[in-house]
């Protein structure tokens, strides 16, 4: 599971759909949440080693840097994280999840399914 600034940053990446990380601090930024270059820097390092994000290596004005981009990684992230919810709390989590679901207006419900590819 990802911690919720590893959220937020893959969020912001999301938005950008590829970018180096100086331009996903000021992505986050603009959403209201400030941390450090170095901290986004190190948390998509982590990203990458999770398999959550791709990156390649760019020459820039004063060196190299990774310009990273979100993996294809979705779907299996949200089957697991849903199998994860079966096995933590059975029957109970299923009958919950459904409930949760049937909360969503149409066009989350749609969204969710066209993630999950049930449509």
């Amino acid at each position: 599971m990802l911690g919720s600034l590893e959220t937020e940053v893959l969020g912001a990446l999301r938005e950008l759909d590829e970018a180096p990380a100086r331009d996903v601090r000021k992505a986050l930024d603009k959403r209201g949440t400030r941390v450090a270059y170095t901290t986004v820097a190190t948390i998509l390092s982590r990203l990458y080693d999770k398999g959550m994000v791709r990156r390649r290596r760019e020459t820039c004005r004063g060196g190299e840097r990774y310009v990273y981009r979100p993996a294809d990684v979705e779907q299996k992230y949200l089957i697991n994280l849903l199998r994860g919810v079966v096995a933590m709390f059975g029957p109970a989590g299923v009958v919950h999840l459904n409930e949760e679901i049937a909360k969503l207006n149409p066009s989350e419900e749609r969204e969710l399914r066209r993630r999950l590819e049930l449509d």
